[in-house]
């Protein structure tokens, strides 16, 4: 069973093994109560995960130890697996669907681990890294429903409450819960007035889903760019203690997670993924209850965001926190018209970034044509502000 003793065993001995990811103030975030961030983003292996998987093969037996020791990943709990078997001189397989991002897989390589792809999705990891298990006695390391797996994650709630014993609130990620389980045990042992707020994305809300109608549900399917926490179904020691001790789950949309992206990262030059974004997504769209005047710490539970996807976040996280906009404007295709409105976009402000010229035939005008401006701004407000004098500039807003 989970104690708080064996928490804080694991935190003895994963001392050597993670860092201590020490609270960062976050004021720009929200500004009528205090946020705190707790950066597992800047851990060993850029995760929280390091931690679950690093307790549970420490405590493993020798003879266990001599077998090696299995898993299956996209990404994080695959690094911390390898980092953690490879501290321990442990052999480490990983299972990975062949989908999965060139840049997790060399870096599941990279710290020690025999990386097995598997043609399919992660269900077909799974599959595969039980089928191996069974046939040559490896250990299978869960990725979040092991009471080890639990107390390891647990000690971040330790860590939180050491540096910040006042804390009125701790908001959390979930996909299969052994984050959050770990993190409200240990809040609510020591101190039972915290309040723990689970955020899953709208496109994965198992455990959110599940919680509501007081049973564990599979979903059919998960759609959500914050791939790290797009489980399907929540574990059952997860889900028990998820009901006992987390006060409210909440969901927050894609939009919502890449303007996370981005805050963190203009605010705070700090790189999340969207698995880690969603606790901070949650306090700037007002998503959690009764925070305002109190302390609140937003984990950010991971940065592993591939690269050629978080070009794509921060375009959407722009365009969704009105930093830019595309208009289209219908105007009569004549000499001096795209100087016009140049002059009045550049009068308020605004910064073209492209323009797109093409000629019509649904304009009202047989002279008609369309001009598609894309520019800068700084807020939405802004763009109401460089519309509005557009159209008293005469020209039509499509």
């Amino acid at each position: 069973m989970l104690t708080l003793d064996k928490i804080y065993h694991a935190s003895y001995v994963l001392k050597d093994v993670v860092r201590n990811t020490e609270l960062i103030r976050a004021p720009k975030i929200r500004t009528d109560c205090e946020i705190f961030l707790k950066p597992e983003c800047l851990q060993v292996t850029g995760s929280f995960k390091v931690r679950g998987s690093g307790f549970m093969i420490s405590q493993l037996s020798d003879e266990e130890k001599a077998h090696g020791v299995i898993a299956c990943s996209a990404g994080n709990h695959a690094q911390g697996v390898a980092l953690a078997a490879t501290k321990y001189g442990i052999k480490s397989i990983i299972c990975l669907p062949d989908g999965a991002p060139i840049s997790k897989v060399e870096a599941t390589k990279n710290y020690g681990a025999e990386v097995c792809m598997v043609k399919g999705v992660y269900d077909d990891a799974y599959k595969k890294a039980i089928e191996m298990r069974d046939e040559f006695g490896y250990t299978f390391i869960h990725p979040f429903d092991d009471e080890n797996v639990i107390a390891g994650q647990g000690t971040i709630g330790l860590e939180i409450l050491t540096e910040l014993d006042d804390v009125d609130a701790i908001v959390v990620p979930i996909g299969g819960g052994g984050l959050i389980s770990g993190i409200a045990y240990a809040a609510k042992k020591l101190k039972p007035s915290v309040k723990v707020y689970g955020v899953q994305a709208a496109g994965a809300p198992s455990m959110y889903n599940s919680l509501r109608d007081g049973k564990i549900e599979c979903l059919e399917k998960v759609n959500t760019i914050a791939d790290g926490i797009a489980v399907k179904q929540p574990g059952e020691n997860t889900f028990e203690i998820c009901r006992s001790c987390v006060d409210e789950i909440v969901t927050v949309t894609e939009d919502q997670i890449s303007s996370a992206i981005l805050a963190l990262i203009e605010q705070q030059k700090m790189i999340a993924e969207g698995a880690g974004a969603v606790s901070v997504a949650a306090v700037m769209f007002d998503k959690i209850p009764n925070i305002s005047g109190k302390k609140v710490v937003c984990v950010v539970s991971g940065g592993n965001i591939d690269v050629t996807i978080l070009s794509r976040v921060i375009e959407r996280g722009l365009l969704t926190s009105g930093r830019s906009a595309n208009i289209c404007i219908e105007l009569l295709d004549k000499p001096g018209q795209l100087q016009r409105v140049s002059e009045i976009i550049a009068v308020n402000g605004g910064n073209v970034t492209g323009v797109h010229y093409e000629r019509a035939s649904e304009t009202e005008d047989i002279n008609g044509c369309f001009l598609r401006i894309a520019l800068e701004s700084r807020n939405f407000e802004h763009i109401r502000q460089i519309t509005d004098a557009l159209a008293a500039g005469g020209f039509k807003i499509v």
